[in-house]
């Protein structure tokens, strides 16, 4: 008889997903359209790309465009959503064709669930991408708990986005 499994705890990032795949093709998409409406090198972006991750302890920071010191005078105040529309979509894109399951992973959580047992999810990633990949992947009603750090703070005067809909079961 085989013991009946309660409880599993998994890694998400690398383990139901392919998360380098993920981010190397969002955001070297994303590099290369700075570097074309910029006219700014890869080669000085890049040391100032690595501080801002460094800075705020993740490479999936939203608000990077806009801390980047060469890019200050192209913005100009304007957000980088309207100055670099075109690599901004670019990167989205890429997140909707890279981000996927692995093959028979979504079988196997399914099945596992429907025996009645509890999926415990784990990553690195901070909150507030973790959810995002967690709806879009449809893991929101199959995972029961989900750790990850705490988000980074929002630069001042942005407010998150919430949906009375959207209830996320992640516990950081």
């Amino acid at each position: 008889m085989v013991p009946i499994k309660t409880a599993l705890i998994t890694d998400l990032d690398n383990t139901l997903f392919d998360w380098a795949e993920l981010w190397f093709n969002c955001f070297s998409c994303m590099l290369e359209g700075i570097v074309k409406i910029s006219g700014i090198p890869k080669e000085r972006l890049i040391p100032e790309i690595r501080a801002v991750h460094q800075r705020h302890g993740t490479s999936e920071y939203s608000f990077l465009i806009e801390e980047l010191p060469s890019l200050r005078l192209i913005l100009n105040g304007r957000p980088a959503t309207e100055a670099f529309a075109v690599p901004i979509e670019a990167y989205r894109q890429q997140r909707r064709k890279y981000l996927r399951l692995y093959p028979t992973v979504a079988e196997t959580l399914l099945k596992m669930k429907g025996h009645g047992t509890k999926i415990i999810g784990y990553t690195e990633s901070m909150a507030f991408y973790s959810n995002y990949r967690i709806r879009r992947l449809g893991l929101d009603g199959v995972l029961d708990y989900v750790f990850c750090p705490e988000a980074h703070l929002l630069p001042g005067g942005c407010q998150p986005k919430t949906s009375e809909n959207i209830q996320p079961n992640i516990m950081s």
